[in-house]
């Protein structure tokens, strides 16, 4: 099996799980019906359309897609005008939510929540727990049209805890969630050692991270043998919040993303996803240009870090270089130490356009291609009937450095008119 059709094997199972959590949802805010009119609209899952019409329905799915001049738009119902649309943005990875615009550690204003120091391996900590809906830090990345976020503990420990996936919308954590648990995150490498006393040592951590999965496979199978009953049936283990979190990685229900920018950090993961089998996807990712081969045979999709990151051998070409070789991928806006701990999504995806990925490929990197590797591209990543009407508008191309974000659409709901 090839690494395309691998992924979206892996993706397919993740979706079963998805279906629950996106179907048992809090309902949001009720939305009105809009009509979105683009004098160029990038469906992304097909080619570009010119002078088209996108009809977004007050459940907030979009209901129809077409030539403007075929367009029946009910009377009565508002009209938005942009030289360019596309898809509401989906950032494949961030801290957003967690951390705030504040970047503070102290007392009442602290907004830092995206990694606890107390314990290098610590999978029981939800995301879902301390996303703040309301940071302003939420609405900003919203301006620059991200309208669906990947988000939660951030790099820095060999387990930091469970990212979800959320709407830039919402009075509070229930009504932007998505999906309130997605992936592990978990990072290799020495950056792990500037945080923790131990591990020390990139060998360490790897070591203390294979102890653990052990450990939970233990725990799953006396769990699975006091379920079964009969005279030697052991007594159930305790209950233990990160041994369920790790068994939930093991059986799959959870990826395991993991930061690894290094080649060596690289080969690390892949050889605990082979040793273990849960669901892999590489965070960072700088030095993938050295293993693509072995990226490929693995079937697993990279997030790949923003260009303009500032990682040790990072590569504006590192996109394009997995485009070529037919690993999935999606462009993130990452953790940063400094204020405001993210990126712009757009500008390194231009980045990335322009150092060989191309317009076409970048716009889907932040959009279905992210909306795949997250499981969630049946209801976001491009502009089709039935999928929520998540619609960015711009004034130009939106690759372009004077061209701004007027207007941002989350589930027929306008959330943004202003441009910047």
């Amino acid at each position: 099996m090839n690494g395309r059709a691998s992924h979206r094997r892996r993706i397919a199972l993740h979706r079963i799980t998805l279906a629950v959590v996106l179907v048992a949802g809090a309902a949001a805010p009720a939305a009105a019906q809009v009509a979105v009119r683009a004098g160029t609209l990038h469906t992304v899952s097909g080619p570009p359309m010119e002078d088209a019409v996108v009809i977004a329905g007050a459940d907030g799915r979009i209901e129809w897609v077409g030539p403007a001049s075929e367009a029946d738009i009910p009377a009565g119902v508002e009209v938005l005008e942009a030289v360019v649309v596309t898809p509401g943005l989906v950032d494949a990875h961030s801290v957003v939510g967690l951390s705030g615009a504040l970047n503070s550690d102290a007392g009442q204003v602290r907004d830092q929540d995206q990694l606890d120091r107390t314990a290098p391996i610590q999978p029981e900590l939800r995301a879902v727990d301390a996303y703040d809906a309301t940071e302003t830090l939420v609405e900003w990345v919203r301006s620059y049209g991200v309208t669906t976020l990947h988000t939660g503990h951030g790099p820095g420990a060999l387990i930091s805890g469970q990212t979800m996936i959320v709407k830039t919308r919402g009075r509070n954590v229930e009504e932007a969630t998505v999906a309130p648990a997605r992936m592990l995150a978990a990072t290799l490498g020495r950056a792990v050692a500037s945080n923790f006393e131990s591990p020390g040592t990139s060998s360490k951590g790897v070591a203390m991270l294979r102890a653990a999965l052990i450990d939970a496979q233990a725990y799953r199978d006396r769990a699975q043998r006091a379920a079964g009953g009969g005279a030697d049936a052991p007594e159930p283990p305790a209950r233990d919040l990160a041994q369920e979190a790790l068994v939930r990685a093991l059986e799959r229900e959870l990826s395991l993303l993991v930061t690894a920018n290094t080649a060596t950090e690289i080969a690390a993961a892949l050889r605990l996803q082979r040793e273990f089998g849960f669901d892999l996807v590489l965070d960072g990712a700088a030095e993938a240009y050295l293993l693509l081969d072995e990226i490929r045979a693995a079937g697993v999709p990279v997030v790949v870090h923003p260009p303009m990151s500032r990682v040790r051998t990072g590569s504006f070409e590192t996109a394009a270089r997995l485009d070529e070789a037919g690993i999935p991928f999606a462009i993130q806006t990452g953790f940063e130490g400094y204020v405001p701990k993210t990126r712009v999504l757009l500008w390194e995806a231009a980045i990335a356009a322009a150092n060989g990925l191309g317009r076409e490929r970048a716009l889907e990197a932040v959009t279905l291609g992210a909306a795949r590797i997250l499981g969630v591209d049946g209801r976001v990543g491009s502009v089709e009937v039935g999928k929520d009407a998540d619609l960015v508008l711009f004034d130009g191309d939106p690759f372009e450095y004077t061209t701004h974000v007027c207007g941002v659409v989350i589930e027929s709901e306008v959330l943004s008119r202003e441009c910047r």
